[in-house]
């Protein structure tokens, strides 16, 4: 199964969102808190071209925030990710 990495911090709604959808698919994630980290929006544009969080790689490849991910799941798309 592909990793999947999510960066977060613990005041943002939609990373609550983004880690109870793949916790009820049974997706194993890694989540990288920034809430310690004062400059992780530039952190986020240098690693995925996003500065908002949720930040969602799958495999290194980002795939944005929590609506990327729900429209990848609604879609199907997201169980092909992971098994490739």
């Amino acid at each position: 199964m592909a990793r999947v990495q999510m960066y977060t911090t613990t005041w943002c709604g939609y990373c609550v969102r983004a880690k109870a959808l793949l916790e009820s698919r049974g997706i194993e994630y890694d989540e990288i808190n920034l809430d310690d980290n004062a400059h992780f929006r530039q952190k986020l544009l240098d690693l995925t071209g996003g500065w908002t969080v949720p930040q969602i790689l799958i495999d290194g490849k980002p795939i944005g925030g929590y609506t990327e991910l729900w429209r990848l799941d609604k879609s199907g798309q997201l169980a092909e990710e992971l098994a490739a």
